[in-house]
């Protein structure tokens, strides 16, 4: 699963603190811990790029109907704008 934003301006402080404190150590708590996390410093895409570890799709909807899941995504989508989730299947080698 791949998640990009953007931070909204005048944010960036309360949306580092919830990564650091909230988001990240959720994602392990419901588990679909980060394999990567990009942040792009310049140019026309998403700020921010995290590639989520699923261990399997049936583990993954029962990851995003839960009440964590919900309660992390709504924190984040106050805090972020151009929020987009995406879900792929993984072939064997490399994400890229």
């Amino acid at each position: 699963m791949i998640l990009t934003w953007d931070i909204r301006p005048g944010r960036e402080q309360a949306y580092t603190e919830f990564i650091n404190e909230r988001f990240a150590p959720g994602l392990v708590e419901i588990g679909l811990p980060p394999l990567d996390v990009f942040y792009t410093a310049y140019g026309s895409v998403p700020q921010i790029m995290a590639v989520l570890d699923v261990p399997s799709e049936q583990h993954l909807q029962q990851a995003l109907l839960s009440q964590a899941w919900q309660e992390l995504k709504q924190e984040l989508l106050n805090l972020t704008e151009n929020y987009n989730e995406r879900v792929f299947r993984h072939q064997s080698g490399d994400i890229f």
